[in-house]
């Protein structure tokens, strides 16, 4: 029974798959005709079947440029960046976008040794990290053994330098990967969707006002408390928003 059921998922799949590719491209064509709110609706249909890539988010957020929505234009490019970091389509286009914005927050920028442990730590993702202490870690056990076994005291020397020297760029990256791991574990960004939001200085509507915030903005949340979510900007400004003010970019539907 078990492989019916594969078949049929696998069915299901390629007909979701096809039917999906047949938006995508109706989609394009209405935005290419200049019927944006209709493109947007075939593209959310796909993003509503669980499917999701930075193709697709990145022609919504022209879509929703085009119509001057800022909010959910930002939002799609972000999302667009997150998985494709590099596409330099991207970054152009969420300049623009970001342009319309009405916050003009300070970026307060890292210096020295801080500066450049971040710089080299965002080089890679975890992944790469991780998987060059492994390939590092390979190595020195290769070379030890080589090292064991060898007669002529050149290739024991060779072999033995060169081992403890992968084995120190293996746990460098080791350290890296665990770094780059928690920081993009704090990493949690969102969006602010509401036209004006009031920042308040506790989790409540009665506590004080901090400061407001407008569509389009980028932030970082840090805590959330029942409704509310406790908000970083990137000057160093923290407050309370309330959670329907604000979009997380990190929540993919699956």
């Amino acid at each position: 029974m078990k492989w019916r059921f594969y078949i049929l998922s696998l069915f299901f799949s390629l007909g979701l798959f096809a039917q999906n590719e047949a938006l995508f491209e109706k989609a394009n064509s209405l935005y290419n005709d200049g019927k944006y709110a209709e493109a947007i609706d075939s593209y959310q249909t796909i993003l509503d079947s669980g499917k999701h890539s930075a193709n697709l988010y990145f022609n919504m957020a022209n879509a929703h440029y085009k119509l001057n929505n800022i909010a959910p234009s930002i939002y799609y490019y972000e999302k667009a960046l997150l998985l494709n970091p590099n596409d330099s389509e991207i970054k152009n286009n969420i300049a623009f976008a970001r342009n319309m914005t009405i916050d003009a927050i300070d970026v307060v920028p890292d210096a020295g040794f801080s500066k450049l442990l971040s710089d080299t730590t965002h080089k890679f993702s975890f992944d790469t990290w991780a998987k060059t202490a492994v390939t590092f870690v390979f190595c020195f056990v290769v070379l030890f053994l080589v090292y064991y076994f060898a007669y002529s005291t050149f290739s024991k020397r060779l072999s033995f330098i060169v081992s403890i020297t992968s084995l120190v760029v293996a746990f460098i990256a080791l350290l890296f990967a665990f770094h780059k791991f928690n920081l993009d574990k704090k990493d949690n960004p969102a969006i602010i969707f509401a036209q004006e939001s009031k920042v308040r200085s506790n989790p409540n509507n009665r506590s004080e006002e901090s400061f407001r915030l407008h569509e389009g903005t980028k932030v970082q949340v840090i805590e959330t408390y029942n409704d509310w979510k406790k908000i970083e900007l990137s000057d160093g400004k923290v407050g309370w928003i309330s959670s329907v003010d604000i979009k997380m970019l990190k929540e993919f539907k699956s």
